[in-house]
């Protein structure tokens, strides 16, 4: 059984990434992940292993809201900077997950910016 290239070179990505990056409790790991139609996003505390707030394009103010995709994941970017100020967070780090900065992703970081979250 064959894999897919672009999984493949995907994980090795994402796993070289996660060995620089990491997550505290005041400061989360912003880790993202693209499916072909929509995007999650969760704010991530690695020294306990527990996801502190999440969002994505599926949830109903967000689906129910009229555009592309990039638009949606702007506002998916904002949600998730909003439940990070109600948990009393200002900064995280940006864990772009294997996938270029570019498109989607580049909009969730864009959002979350707009949102009021640092990094």
């Amino acid at each position: 059984m064959s894999l897919d290239h672009k999984v493949v070179r995907r994980q090795k990505l994402r796993w070289r990434i996660r060995t620089k990056i990491n997550g505290t409790a005041q400061k989360p790991r912003l880790s993202v992940f693209r499916s072909n139609c929509d995007i999650y996003a969760q704010l991530i505390d690695d020294t306990t292993g527990l996801t502190l707030a999440a969002a994505n394009s599926r949830q109903k103010d967000i689906a129910a809201s009229a555009g592309t995709k990039v638009e949606k994941s702007i506002l998916v970017g904002k949600s998730l900077a909003e439940k990070a100020k109600a948990l009393g967070l200002a900064n995280c780090v940006f864990d772009r997950g294997g996938y270029l900065y570019h498109g989607r992703v580049k909009a969730v970081a864009d959002g979350a910016r707009e949102g009021g979250l640092i990094f």
